[in-house]
Order: C-alpha cells, then structure tokens, then sequence
C-alpha cells in the first residue's frame, strides 16, 4: 500500500445496472423496500453526484471506464454473445496499465466484459490478478433453462487469472454460483487488499460488482431479509458487501490515504421481475433517457474531499479515468484524443467549483441518439422505452432537464438558440472522430 499523498490507493466499486432511485442517499432506501444503510454512511463520508453519467448498457460504459474514451472510438459499442468478437483490442490503454507504468499494483474481482478470449483477459490488460466472470451474468440462467443444449453453446465460466500466465476456469456459472458470487468476490478483494498491506507499492483495486443485474438473486443469507422479494433482497445484500469492503479499508489502517469510488455502470432494468428506479428520471438503460444517463456516484478520499457535499453538476463515466490518472499523478499517453476531463477541482471543491464539462454525445451503437449541455438535452431518436421507439426525428426533441425531469415537454420551438452549441459540440466531436481513428480491431476486421 501507499502512505505517499501523491500517489494515493484507489479502490472502485462498480455496481451493475443500479438505478438512480434505488439507495437511500438518492431517495430509496426503505421506500424501495431495501435500507442501504452503509452505502448511505459512505455518501456523508464524502461527495455525492447528482449528475454522474454513463453509457447505454454495461460494454459501453466499462469500455469508456477503462479507457477514457467514448466507445464510438473503441468499438466497445454493445454486449454480444460469446463467440462473437468482442472487448478492447490491445491498442487500447486501459487504466491500470496506465497506473502501472507509475508503479501501481492492480487487481479486478468482479464481471469484466471487455473481452472473453486470451490476451483480453483482465490480466492480459493491465491487472496483476483476476477472479470473476469475464461476461455476463445472464449467462448463469443457461443450465437451468428448459431445453438447454450445452453442446452448441460455450458454457459460462468463472474465471481468475494472473498477469503473465493464461487464465483459467474455475467452475461453471450456474444458478448456485450466481448467488454465491458476490460473497467470493468480497473474499477475493479482502484477500488482495491484505496482502498489498505487507508491500509499500500503491494500488487500485477494480470490484465490479455482479449484483444487481438479472437474474437479481441473492445469497441464501439475505433471502426473506426485506420481505420484499429477490429484488430488495439483493439490495441489501449489495450494501452489505460494500460495507465489507469498507470495513476491511478501514480494519488494515489505510482508509486516510485510499481514494473510494462508488457508482453504478448503468441506469436500472427493465424485464420485469427485476425492473429497477431511476427515481425522478424517466427511462431505463438501452435508452437516451435521463434515467438511463444518470446513475449513482460517491467518492470518498479523507482530507481532501470534503465530506457530507453533494453537486449536480455533469461528469462523465470518461472523466473517472482521467481524475483516477490526475490523482495518482499518471501520465496519459499523447497518441490519441481522450474523452474524460479531469475533474479533480470539483472532487477536492464541490460547493464553489464548476464542473470543466459543458456536456456530452449519446450514442447507442453507431446512432447518436442524444446531446446533452448544461440544463438541455436534445433528442434525434425518440425512444422512451426499450423497444419503443419512433425512429429519427424530423425535427428533435428538446428538453430542459431541470424544469422537466422526466422529458415530457418538447420545447425547442421557444429555444432554438440551444442547438447552436450542441451542433458546434458535435461537429468537433466528429472532426475528432475522422482525423484521430483507432486501429481496426483485428479481431472485428476479419
């Protein structure tokens, strides 16, 4: 671990498709059926963004997280199924191989979904070690569903490896191992963390968390806990594997000196049973809704962030890689544009600092569904829900997303002078775009 301030540990905590609405410090809490007791606590800790946003689904935004770069760049653009070409080609700078060229040591417990085959591994990426699901978590479903053929499918497996050796297959992920999973992955992180306590190198520890996506089952410890079913359950179970981790921060002595990061990679899901909030947001993920951008967000970092602080003003899931790098004083390769600001000055000032981003593009896939700047977003695909869209429109939807929280009022026609700098935005977007493009993906290009 490190005790020097200017290289200081960093652990992040990632949530899967956590809405807005769903833990108390954002209004949920017990209204959801679920306290979140030691998620809340972490948030008077420190700051907690109104505004944090993210991509449409999880490839999207871990893509974005790791690289500081909008997936329209990498080609990160969508989940597909194993067997399909998919995750960061080795061109790509991911954060900890970032961090380890400034003497980090770096660990991933968690779902990765940045690529599925040797050499895209997490620890063919930049982390020392790994242990997880190199996908998603949907995939446990395959063995207990009805007419299951294993034979033409690649079953699904968690997985650990380490930094210069293949990884390998731990056991089959399965309905059992989904309920067990994010207990192991607590275990794995606390294992890890001890044992950078006994070296003086500084860390980053990586937890992506599985819960909450479907299938939202909880540990047999935590069943019947709410009353409420799975759902709630596995909220409770969240907050208390986040409250292990903090504990065990706190029980090595090295919480002064170690930045947390909380937040969710998407907004809520849609299928019902699991069908999550984003509280006062309309949407969920997969679409350009506000619900689907804006996602829980807590930093603590003691003594520099000031704690009990809120902010709403806008961060990117982009911006997290560049103020992990600014923070612990890494210095970013100078061959490629990166879409993430730096956000350190609103970190360390949140009540008199302004956030240096004006706003962002939104796209899904290849389509650039939305642009949102300062208080308004701007529509060019129509589609509040999943699967119900009205296609491109003629003449986009505008909304002030501060008077109209869930975009229901189009009112462009009394404000058209807003599309001037959301147009100028994306004209300098895209010239970006054609003159610094990625390397084709070998893999993709076959």
């Amino acid at each position: 671990m490190s005790k020097d301030p200017d290289k200081p540990n960093v652990v992040l905590i990632l949530a899967d498709n956590l809405g807005w609405g769903e833990l108390g410090c954002y209004g949920g809490g017990i209204l959801r059926g679920a306290a979140t007791p030691r998620i809340d606590a972490l948030a008077k800790e420190g700051l907690l963004l109104h505004n944090f946003n993210v991509e449409s689904d999880c490839v999207p935004t871990r893509s974005a997280l790791m690289t500081g770069r909008h997936p329209i760049r990498t080609g990160c653009q969508q989940s597909v199924p194993a067997g399909f070409p998919q995750g960061l080609q080795r061109w790509e700078k991911t954060l900890p191989e970032v961090l380890k060229k400034n003497g980090y040591v770096s660990a991933h417990h968690g779902k990765w979904h940045l690529g599925d085959i040797p050499g895209r591994y997490p620890s063919d990426r930049g982390f020392d070690e790994w242990y997880g699901i190199p996908r998603t978590t949907d995939e446990s479903q395959f063995t207990s569903a009805i007419g299951f053929e294993a034979d033409v499918v690649e079953m699904p497996y968690i997985m650990k490896g380490k930094a210069g050796t293949p990884s390998e297959n731990v056991r089959v992920y399965d309905l059992e191992q989904r309920r067990l999973i994010d207990e192991t992955l607590v275990e794995c992180s606390k294992d890890w963390l001890s044992r950078q306590v006994e070296a003086k190198t500084p860390f980053f520890l990586y937890h992506p968390l599985v819960h909450l996506h479907f299938p939202t089952l909880p540990h047999l410890d935590f069943v019947g806990k709410t009353k409420h079913g799975d759902f709630s359950d596995s909220m409770v179970e969240m907050d208390f594997r986040v409250g292990q981790l903090l504990d065990h921060i706190d029980s090595l002595g090295i919480a002064d000196n170690t930045v947390v990061i909380f937040a969710s990679d998407n907004g809520p899901e849609f299928r019902p049973p699991y069908k999550g909030t984003a509280g006062p947001w309309s949407g969920t993920y997969h679409t350009a809704m506000e619900g689907s951008l804006r996602v829980p967000f807590i930093v603590r970092w003691p003594d520099k962030v000031p704690p009990g602080t809120t902010s709403n003003e806008i961060v990117h899931v982009t911006d997290i890689f560049s103020t992990i790098a600014s923070i612990t004083k890494s210095p970013l390769p100078s061959d490629r544009p990166f879409d993430g600001i730096d956000q350190t000055p609103l970190f360390l000032n949140p009540v008199e600092a302004k956030s240096p981003r004006q706003g962002f593009l939104f796209y899904i896939k290849h389509e650039l569904r939305a642009i949102k700047w300062r208080d308004w977003k701007l529509h060019f695909i129509w589609e509040p829900q999943v699967n119900k869209s009205s296609g491109k429109l003629e003449s986009p939807y505008l909304f002030n997303t501060t008077r109209d929280p869930k975009e229901e009022t189009d009112v462009l026609a009394f404000n058209t002078w807003v599309v001037q700098p959301m147009l100028k935005m994306r004209a300098e977007f895209e010239k970006s775009l054609r003159n610094d493009p990625a390397p084709p993906d070998p893999l993709k290009a076959r």
